[in-house]
């Protein structure tokens, strides 16, 4: 790295803005936390006095010409990318940016049907058609893995008038597709790659972590530091490999949708936790290793769960795994994930990241410790003796790749009628319906309703998991197309 990375260039503005003891007559009306006293007293007024708007000193977002430049500089050498922008809306913008970047209304995209709403939300806004790839399915752990080289070659070979292919890289749970072979595949035919690496933050830090994405090719990749990073939560950023796409068509569509008025508190977390990394990843990501191997090996001793890890390597869709990932299987308590998440938070006082039918994912990153993961251990092992015995069997309901009747864009915006949901089966949805975490929906907009996602959605509620997206709060109705 040729650039300094123990500096924080947008942070040290900051904080000797802080010291001149400004007088505001500009936004945020609070004015340095005057204004929201109550508030001021539970976060403290330092925070409130650098929650400030754009101005000279500071740089902006929307043009960035120094000290935002100069991090976002050292954001992209770090991740030995050619250009970074910084994102306040979370990965979801970035995404979002990625396909409308590349996809004009009506282009064809080539994309996994496990990826984040945030993905389908950026086909309505591009008006992008997507040609979905099955992930490979773990039937054991009832979990999607990857997608395979010669699936998406496949899909290439069947739409070569594809602008783009999109991928995720970790998966939810940890894992790695062939993310080198399908960089290499879909730009010999001309595709740019795509990859939502919400879950990979940390990935370019440890040489025992999978390779991330910029390193292995691919032209952007929008990456959520605020979650295995250490910065703050909403704060993100896009990276870009110039050659394929252009630098300032991306900076343009992220001005379309992205606030002229960005969080520096937001933006400087992101410049002091990269600079944490890239100074000091390699030894707190040794540690984050050392005891997260510890808590699953300890954990796979317990009798009833499996936390499942580099061992999967191998099977298909699965060509690396990110070990942060400590995904633990529960049926062996005859429990459901939802339920094991539900008694790890209101018994035992531990919040997960989520639950699923088979599983829970606790997420291990750099604010993590020994005891906060031994925590974890002592519960699980109080939870194996409380319900040894218990038998309880569930079907492990698999969703496989809807059918596409109508674009998202035209469903976002036909006609629509509400129905009950046990009426739905064989409609075209108008909106999604989705558990989060993990984000993905269950049915998009403009796919066919089946029986199978009805009877999932159902189990869903049962299960008291939080259902979002849909006009209805209750999801007792759905939208459909029609009037």
């Amino acid at each position: 790295m040729s650039g300094n990375q123990n500096i924080a260039p947008l942070f040290e503005a900051l904080k000797k803005y802080d010291s001149k003891n400004v007088v505001p007559f500009d936004v945020p009306g609070h004015k340095h936390g005057k204004g929201l006293p109550e508030f001021t007293e539970f976060v403290g007024e330092r925070l409130m006095r650098i929650d400030v708007n754009s101005m000279k000193p500071l740089d902006n977002i929307s043009n960035p010409i120094s000290v935002i430049k100069e991090a976002e500089e050292l954001m992209a050498e770090a991740y030995f990318a050619d250009c970074a922008f910084f994102l306040v809306n979370g990965t979801t913008s970035g995404v979002q940016a990625m396909i409308m970047s590349v996809c004009k209304p009506g282009e064809k995209i080539i994309i996994p049907r496990n990826a984040h709403k945030s993905a389908t939300n950026g086909l309505i806004l591009s008006g992008a058609i997507p040609v979905y790839i099955q992930p490979e399915t773990d039937y054991e752990l009832g979990i999607a893995n990857g997608v395979t080289a010669k699936n998406v070659e496949e899909a290439i070979i069947n739409n070569p008038d594809a602008k783009a292919v999109f991928l995720v890289n970790p998966t939810y749970y940890g894992a790695v597709s062939e993310i080198e072979n399908i960089i290499d595949i879909a730009h010999k035919n001309g595709m740019s790659v795509l990859v939502d690496e919400a879950h990979g933050a940390h990935l370019k830090f440890h040489e025992e972590f999978p390779k991330d994405a910029m390193e292995l090719g691919a032209d952007m990749a929008a990456v959520s530091l605020h979650k295995t990073g250490g910065s703050l939560t909403q704060s993100s950023v896009l990276l870009l490999n110039e050659g394929m796409i252009d630098k300032n068509t991306v900076k343009t569509i992220l001005n379309l949708t992205q606030t002229t008025s960005a969080s520096y508190i937001l933006m400087t977390s992101l410049d002091v936790a990269r600079k944490r990394l890239a100074v000091e990843g390699n030894r707190i990501f040794e540690d984050i290793l050392r005891i997260t191997r510890n808590a699953r090996n300890q954990i796979n001793n317990i009798e009833g769960l499996y936390a499942f890890g580099k061992e999967m390597i191998g099977k298909l869709g699965v060509y690396d795994f990110d070990e942060t990932k400590l995904g633990v299987n529960v049926t062996g308590l005859g429990i459901t994930g939802f339920e094991a998440y539900d008694i790890l938070r209101d018994k035992y006082n531990i919040q997960v990241e989520l639950g699923d039918a088979y599983n829970i994912l606790a997420i291990v990153s750099v604010g993590d410790t020994e005891e906060s993961l031994n925590s974890l251990v002592m519960a699980l092992k109080d939870m194996s003796i409380k319900y040894k015995g218990n038998k309880k069997k569930f079907e492990k309901v698999i969703l496989e790749n809807p059918e596409v009747i109508v674009s998202p864009r035209d469903a976002f915006y036909a006609r629509k009628r509400i129905i009950r949901l046990e009426e739905a089966e064989g409609e075209i949805s108008g909106e999604s319906v989705m558990a989060y975490p993990p984000g993905i929906p269950i049915v998009a907009p403009g796919e066919r309703i089946t029986k199978r996602m009805i009877e999932y959605i159902k189990f869903l509620k049962k299960q008291h998991s939080m259902l979002t997206d849909t006009a209805d709060p209750d999801v007792e109705y759905i939208k459909v197309l029609g009037s």
